[in-house]
């Protein structure tokens, strides 16, 4: 059986463009839990201000503004151990989750040490990041834009064709749901290497341009 494969609307050439922008890291953020388990409500709420005034002060020796910490309100839950009729009563769980955010890369192994020695039980997400993130966005859509003309002047040359103008642009994701379809029809490979470069930030976009063709 051989399949349709005539283009139902041809209209001109579709091509996809992507590129990414790499940078070194000028900000850390990191989510820290503070958990303590005490027999009474009372005891563990106690236990918990206590160790959230020691994280703070902490944080305060590194000079990490307020600003700079985001944190949750104490919550208090019942702790248990074990399943079934092995099931035991641990006692009441205080816990407060906080992120903070930091530009002294250089000093960050000591804050996580200092912040662990005053009472942090959980370090469960650590992310580096740069502040001019807007502007490497700005900068990886220009390249992706490039990148997806290349291809259609390629096409067109291929073909036998001349490129008319920009019909259509449209901004991709290609890592969201939907979008499969897009992977690996990037820049040849290159920004996998990128994606793996070790102290860096890589910074990503795409694109799908619909160009006219142009009368001969």
């Amino acid at each position: 059986m051989v399949r349709d494969t005539h283009i139902q609307t041809p209209w001109g050439v579709s091509a996809y463009g992507a590129a990414s922008v790499k940078a070194a890291p000028d900000l850390v953020r990191v989510r820290l839990v503070v958990e303590r388990i005490e027999p009474s409500p009372k005891e563990a709420f106690e236990a918990g201000q206590a160790n959230v005034a020691g994280l703070r002060s902490v944080l305060r020796r590194h000079d990490i503004a307020d600003a700079a910490v985001s944190a949750s309100r104490l919550r208090l839950s019942s702790a248990w151990e074990g399943y079934g009729k092995e099931r035991e009563f641990l006692g009441y769980k205080c816990e407060a989750s906080f992120t903070i955010e930091s530009g002294n890369l250089d000093g960050f192994q000591q804050l996580l040490i200092d912040v662990v020695d005053a009472g942090v039980n959980r370090v469960d997400e650590v992310d580096f990041d740069v502040r001019a993130k807007g502007e490497l966005r700005a900068q990886a859509r220009r390249a992706a834009v490039q990148a997806a003309r290349a291809k259609a002047l390629l096409y067109a040359e291929a073909a036998g064709v001349q490129l008319g103008a920009v019909l259509h642009i449209q901004d991709v994701d290609p890592e969201s749901l939907g979008n499969e379809r897009y992977r690996g029809h990037g820049t040849g490979g290159a920004t996998a290497e990128e994606d793996l470069a070790p102290g860096h930030v890589v910074v990503s976009a795409a694109v799908v341009l619909g160009f006219a063709l142009a009368a001969q």
